[in-house]
């Protein structure tokens, strides 16, 4: 009698361990998606900014970093918060780390950031 009331305790220790031991296995996750390709390219504009403004002789001197100086006569054109607002021709001469342009169109106050572009 004792093993009868054992039988089913027995048999659902049995039927639960073997349902706790059987992994279920996940399919495999699909491939990803080829990376596209990332192009990286220097920044090779010119970036400096108007050291100062002579209003009478319409000219500015402008400071840029070392090593980064613009050729005589190119043109280059300001921007104050983020707007333009002159356009100007390098004419030298050139002192260290700046050099003076000429202003052609707009005005110019110092603090401005000169661009090639």
């Amino acid at each position: 009698m004792k093993w009868s009331a054992f039988a089913p305790v027995l048999t659902a220790g049995i039927l639960i361990s073997g349902c706790v031991f059987h992994r279920h296995q996940t399919p495999p996750l699909p491939p990803a998606p080829a990376a596209a390709t990332v192009i990286v390219t220097p920044d090779t504009s010119l970036a400096g900014k108007v050291v100062s403004y002579d209003d009478v002789g319409r000219f500015v001197v402008l400071q840029f970093p070392t090593g980064r100086m613009p050729a005589v006569g190119q043109t280059l054109f300001l921007y104050r918060a983020g707007l333009k607002v002159a356009q100007v021709k390098i004419s030298g001469p050139q002192q260290e780390d700046r050099i003076v342009a000429d202003v052609v169109k707009g005005s110019a106050q110092p603090g401005d950031e000169v661009r090639d572009q």
